[in-house]
């Protein structure tokens, strides 16, 4: 028999905020932190949701007490990865069985500008290590950089190798921060929204991107002494997951959703439920227009089409390698509080297929969780949570 595998505790830092309460507030009062952004030099701004840097220093100092001289030692992103797991490190216990898991897709691909070689920094191992040396990580990191699924299989990637007995628990931790070369990237696709992003809305046009850094803490289930001693409190419990990649393109999905069908297919069969039983979706819901038709297929395939779903990329752009991770902690707010939030600038369906896409604040008794992704090179992931 499988060990049952938990959620302890989770933080994360956004544009609308730098823990998990002042972010559900935001949500709440229907916050976004979409707003136009000069990101590039002489080119139009664009629609994004981007951490204030100044907020971000002095949330820095306040926690870390880092002279203005030190400061500059770390990166934008290493200051969003160190903030949004250090309440999580210094609660609980690492050991020699703790693993420390960095979902990233970019990394700091900031410090590529104007450079002739590559720097230390750049490379994704070395952040890694750097945020674990950080808190005294004693196993050596693993990184998990796989498109915009990274977050959601880093959860499966901490379940699967705890069940396996490698680790006892982990740490996952991920983040990405808005730079040049992704504003670039996604323009050369055409895929950049010219307006705040609507998803599976009919008059959808492109994403907006996004950036924030998100912490969960994961662990099998212990003893009642262990659970006290380390003042566990089991929220919730990873019941299935599965990554399947389509191979239908390298930025385009499978227009059947073959390999999100798949993913959640399997997810779905591990965690030994049904499309009745399934609460609430948590969506990738991107805005564009394949992805998110590629999408209502796939949930129609699974008969999910009644289940109530939303997308985050409305309040928090797409957050490639940490929009999974963040994703899921929303969704597990709103479970905890039996609320489920809208899916933000949704007016009229836009998609071929029938979708239960959630138009304002309601409450709910949510119980299990479907979360996805999808990304480039044809990657799809799914899992499925249960509320303890």
């Amino acid at each position: 028999m499988k060990k049952e595998i938990y959620i302890s505790d989770y933080n994360c830092v956004t544009p609308l905020g730098f823990d998990v309460d002042s972010n559900w507030k935001a949500l709440l009062e229907g916050k976004s932190g979409v707003a136009l952004h000069d990101i590039i030099e002489n080119q139009e701004a664009v629609y994004a949701s981007m951490i204030d840097s100044e907020k971000l220093d002095e949330e820095f100092n306040r926690f870390f007490n880092y002279a203005q001289n030190d400061i500059h030692n770390f990166t934008r992103l290493e200051k969003m990865l160190l903030l949004s797991i250090k309440p999580l490190a210094e609660k609980y216990t690492l050991s020699k069985d703790t693993a420390f898991i960095l979902s990233t897709t970019k990394g700091n691909i900031s410090l590529l500008k104007n450079q002739s070689q590559l720097p230390e920094g750049v490379y994704l191992s070395s952040l890694a290590q750097k945020i674990a040396d950080f808190f005294g990580f004693k196993t050596k990191p693993i990184v998990v950089s796989n498109a915009c699924v990274s977050g959601v299989m880093a959860i499966a990637v901490a379940k699967n190798m705890i069940q396996a007995g490698k680790y006892k628990d982990a740490f996952v931790i991920a983040g990405d921060e808005i730079s040049e070369f992704v504003v670039s990237g996604f323009n050369s696709f055409q895929a950049i929204g010219a307006e705040p992003c609507k998803p599976y809305d009919k008059n959808r046009n492109g994403i907006n991107i996004g950036e924030a850094a998100a912490a969960i803490y994961i662990t099998s289930q212990h003893s009642e002494e262990e659970r006290i001693s380390q003042n566990e409190n089991l929220r919730f419990k990873i019941l299935g997951d599965s990554a399947i990649n389509d191979a239908n393109h390298i930025s385009g999905p499978s227009r059947t959703g073959d390999g999100l069908y798949a993913s959640i297919k399997n997810a779905m069969t591990e965690a030994r439920i049904s499309a009745e039983q399934i609460d609430f979706i948590s969506a990738h819901g991107t805005a564009t227009v394949y992805n998110d038709e590629m999408e209502a297929i796939a949930f129609n395939r699974m008969e999910l089409q009644n289940v109530p779903l939303n997308s985050m990329k409305g309040y928090y752009g797409h957050c490639l390698g940490a929009s999974g991770l963040l994703e899921s902690i929303i969704s597990m707010e709103s479970a905890s509080h039996s609320t489920l939030i809208p899916s933000k600038n949704f007016e009229e369906i836009g998609v071929s297929q029938p979708l239960n896409i959630i138009r304002e604040n309601q409450p709910a008794t949510v119980q299990y969780i479907l979360k996805t992704a999808s990304g480039f090179g044809g990657c799809n992931a799914a899992i499925v949570l249960e509320k303890c």
